[in-house]
């Protein structure tokens, strides 16, 4: 009764939001394993295969970071350990967008203002994106 209960109170938008956040982590994982597999079958076990799994991984996450207020650098994580969760982070705040439940950085508040949508209250809202966020615009 009590697991009805709060399942209950957990919105319809935190649903598709925890959906969104596990497509994008196992569209960035699988295909970095079957990489890593590819390339261990072909040249063997080794460097080149512990690389090749963080590839696609480090690239996603290059991608996705300036639109979660993160950096490009923040992928290099990847070779040390953490990056599987700050990508974890970065797919759960970037499947919110555009709304944000984050603070800003301090050169993102200049384009930043609160939404006024009574549906996303308390949440940022990006005005307009700059060409770092623009990155995959044809410009």
């Amino acid at each position: 009764m009590a697991t009805e209960a709060a399942a209950a109170r957990v919105s319809p938008d935190r649903r598709i939001r925890v959906i969104r956040t596990v497509v994008m982590l196992v569209g960035v994982v699988v295909p970095s394993l079957v990489l890593r597999e590819l390339v261990e079958f072909r040249f063997g076990s080794g460097p080149l295969a512990d690389v090749s799994a963080v590839a696609v991984p480090m690239a996603a996450t290059a991608w996705l970071a300036p639109y979660a207020s993160y950096r490009r650098r923040d992928a290099l994580l990847w070779l040390i350990g953490p990056g599987l969760y700050v990508f974890a982070v970065i797919a759960w705040r970037v499947a919110l967008a555009p709304y944000r439940d984050w603070r800003p950085r301090p050169e993102e508040r200049p384009r930043m203002r609160w939404s006024r949508d009574p549906e996303h209250a308390g949440t940022w809202l990006l005005s307009n994106p700059t060409s770092d966020t623009g990155h995959t615009g044809s410009s």
